[in-house]
């Protein structure tokens, strides 16, 4: 029988921790392959971890308010766009808006037609929309949409009272349960009716006398609105006169001026020669 000393011992005790450890590693190698490339049958342990994790909840900015009316005020206060905040193309903020709208009612009377006031309510139209996307629950919103009713509706052109329906509806359906919803859902039960300015056309030429007109058709009555849309009305204004082309002027000639005749030449007598007179002796 062969009898094993200590140093063959020790040297097999190695070999085969070595064996082990290289066995160990190929494994964890091939676990980690397997799961990279996602071959079917072997989870990575570590995506398996990750997938398992719950993400984190959103905290909610207003969850440590003591009351309902405090938890309220806080949402309006976190939805409402800052006061230094702009919108749209001219950069106007919230209470620009507001301001645009309110000198607008002031500055179209009875109603308008002025491209000037049209072009600055256009830009304030552009910054509301840019606010209310930007800043869906601001509760400073329902108040820009009625100034804005109240003065695209003295814009008597289609865009003006179409951009007034579209306000209109807006309030109705998005806004009903505040002031200016239940204002305006009342002003629409009652009707509403776009006014249109046409462009003015010239007046006719008068006919020569003994020269009858052509009967010309009937215009064409307006139709009725279809239900939920508002009514229209065309509002012709007075014909225009057409301007008088003015007939030139006749040229007037420059007549020669006359030459004046040259005065005659007086030449001067020749003075009398005076005789000596002898004396008589």
């Amino acid at each position: 029988m062969r009898v094993i000393n200590r140093s063959e011992r020790d040297c097999s005790k190695g070999e085969s921790s070595y064996v082990r450890g290289s066995l160990l590693g190929s494994l964890t190698a091939f676990a980690i392959a397997s799961g990279a490339l996602g071959l079917p049958g072997i989870a990575n342990p570590a995506v398996a971890a990750s997938a398992a994790t719950p993400a984190p909840a959103k905290k909610d900015p207003c969850g440590d308010t003591k009351s309902k009316w405090a938890h309220l005020q806080c949402q309006e206060y976190t939805s409402s766009a800052p006061g230094d905040e702009y919108f749209g193309r001219m950069k106007i903020s919230y209470l620009g808006i507001d301001n645009t709208f309110k000198d607008g009612v002031i500055s179209a009377g009875a109603y308008t037609t002025d491209e000037r006031l049209i072009s600055k309510l256009r830009f304030a139209d552009e910054a509301l929309q840019r606010w209310a996307a930007k800043y869906p629950g601001d509760p400073q919103l329902p108040r820009a949409y009625f100034l804005g009713v109240q003065v695209f509706r003295k814009v008597y052109t289609e865009p003006g009272q179409n951009t007034a329906w579209q306000y209109m509806q807006v309030l109705v359906h998005n806004y009903p349960t505040t002031y200016f919803g239940k204002t305006i859902k009342a002003s629409v039960a009652k009707g509403f009716t776009e006014h249109w300015v046409a462009a003015a056309l010239p007046c006719p030429t008068p006919l020569p006398r003994g020269v009858k007109p052509e009967t010309t058709p009937s215009a064409t009555a307006t139709p009725s609105p279809a239900p939920g849309q508002p009514s229209v009305e065309i509002i012709t204004p007075p014909c225009v006169q057409p301007t008088p082309t003015p007939s030139p002027e006749p040229t007037i000639s420059a007549s020669p001026s006359p030459t004046p005749s040259p005065e005659p030449t007086i030449s001067a007598s020749p003075s009398p020669t005076t005789t000596p007179h002898r004396d008589k002796t």
